[in-house]
C-alpha cells in the first residue's frame, strides 16, 4: 500500500548570494546575541524520538504533522526516512507514527489504534500538563476559556480533550465578546508558545469581565517561551535591528519579532536561513539582536553570524538571562537500550 506525504511547504536550498556588504556606520558595530535561544528540552526530545525510532524501527517512519515547527528540522528528518502525513489515516495500517511534540487529540489517538499503528507519543511533557488541567477542569464541570491560535495543533490537541467544556480565545479582543454559561465556574489555560505579555492582557480582560475567572495550577506559557522572550527583550533595548532565526510557523518565532518592537528595537524581522537577509535592512544599523526560537537548531544561529561578521559585525555580546539545565525522558516506546544524547539533555 502506498501513503501518500502530506504537501507541506518544500523547504528550498538556501541560495548562494553576495555577501553581505560591510558599509560603515556611525558607530561601532556589534552584535547583541540573546540566551536562552533555540532548542528547548520539549523540542530536543520530540526530535532524538524520530532519530531513534528510525535507528530502531528502521525507515520510514511515519511523523503525524510536522514534528516541530521547522522547515530545516523536517527536511532533515525527511532526509534520514521520515515521512510527515497529516493524518494517522495516511500511514499504513500497522506502521511506526511518531505523534508530533505539539500533541494530538484523544480521537487521534483512537485513530491510531483502530488502524494497529505502532504509536510514539513525542508529545512535549509540558504541552501534556496542560491536557491533563483541561481534563480534570471539564471533570469538575468547569467551562474552559482556552486562549490560543485557533487551528493550531496544540491548540487543537488540547479542545480535543475536553471539547464540550472548551472555548477557544484567539486574541485579547476576543477575550471582550467570549460568553460562558456560568461565570462563577470558569477557568482559562493557554497554549504553550504564546507571547507571555499578550496572555496576561487577555487574562486581566477576561477577569474584568468574570472576576471569578480562576487561574491554572501553574504557568501554561512553557519555561522556554518565557525565557526566549526575556532575553530578547532585554537585548531589543540596546539594538537597532534584531534577527529572529526561525520558521513562519513557529508560533514562538514570531512572537520573538513582536516582542523585540514592543520593546525597543527599530526593526525585527524573522528568517529561516542567513541567506535571507537583506541589505537594506542593515543601513545605518550600528547593533543588531539575533535570537532564535525554540524549534531552531544553533547551526542557523550560527550561519546568521557568519554572514553579520562579513559585514563588519564582528563584535558578539552574548546576553544570558537564563540558565536552562531541564531534560526530559525520551517516549517509553522508545526508552529500552537508549542512551543519553545531545550533551545529556535527553535521557532514557
Amino acid at each position: 500500500m502506498s501513503t501518500p506525504a502530506v504537501h507541506m511547504p518544500m523547504p528550498r536550498v538556501p541560495r548562494r548570494r553576495e555577501r553581505l556588504q560591510d558599509i560603515p556606520v556611525d558607530r561601532p558595530k556589534r552584535v547583541l546575541l540573546a540566551a536562552p535561544r533555540g532548542y528547548c528540552a520539549g523540542v530536543d526530545r520530540a526530535v532524538i524520538a524520530v532519530e531513534k525510532a528510525l535507528e530502531r524501527f528502521g525507515a520510514p517512519v511515519y511523523v503525524r504533522k510536522q514534528i516541530v515547527h521547522n522547515i530545516h528540522v523536517v527536511t532533515e528528518l525527511e532526509q534520514k526516512g521520515a515521512i510527515f502525513v497529516d493524518e494517522v489515516d495516511e500511514v499504513p495500517e500497522g506502521a511506526h507514527v511518531v505523534f508530533s511534540a505539539h500533541g494530538v487529540s484523544p480521537a487521534v489517538v483512537q485513530s491510531a489504534a483502530d488502524r494497529q499503528l505502532q504509536a510514539i507519543d513525542a508529545t512535549c511533557p509540558l504541552v501534556t500538563k496542560v491536557h491533563r488541567e483541561a481534563v480534570r477542569f471539564a471533570r469538575d464541570e468547569f467551562e474552559i476559556l482556552l486562549i490560543g491560535h485557533l487551528g493550531h495543533e496544540e491548540v487543537e490537541g488540547t479542545a480535543g480533550e475536553a471539547p464540550e467544556h472548551i472555548t477557544i480565545v484567539n486574541s485579547p479582543e476576543e477575550a471582550d465578546t467570549v460568553e460562558v454559561r456560568d461565570p462563577s465556574r470558569v477557568v482559562w489555560l493557554s497554549q504553550t508558545t504564546l507571547s507571555v505579555d499578550e496572555t496576561m492582557d487577555t487574562v486581566r480582560r477576561l477577569r474584568e469581565r468574570f472576576p471569578e475567572l480562576q487561574d491554572p495550577p501553574s504557568d501554561d506559557i512553557c519555561y522556554a517561551t518565557q525565557n526566549r522572550q526575556v532575553a530578547i527583550k532585554k537585548v531589543a533595548q540596546g539594538t537597532d535591528l534584531v534577527i529572529v532565526v526561525g520558521s513562519a510557523n513557529s508560533s514562538n518565532s514570531v512572537r520573538l519579532v513582536e516582542v523585540a518592537l514592543e520593546y525597543g528595537a527599530k526593526a525585527a524581522y524573522r528568517v529561516d536561513y542567513a541567506d535571507e537577509i537583506r541589505q537594506e535592512w542593515l543601513e545605518g544599523v550600528a547593533s543588531v539582536g539575533v535570537t532564535s526560537g525554540a524549534s531552531v537548531p544553533e547551526v542557523l544561529v550560527q550561519q546568521v553570524l557568519e554572514d553579520l561578521a562579513a559585514a563588519g559585525y564582528r563584535d558578539v555580546e552574548e546576553v544570558r538571562t537564563a540558565e536552562e539545565d531541564l531534560m526530559f525522558s525520551l517516549p517509553k516506546e522508545l526508552r529500552q537500550g537508549a542512551s543519553e544524547h545531545r550533551g545529556g539533555r535527553v535521557r532514557a
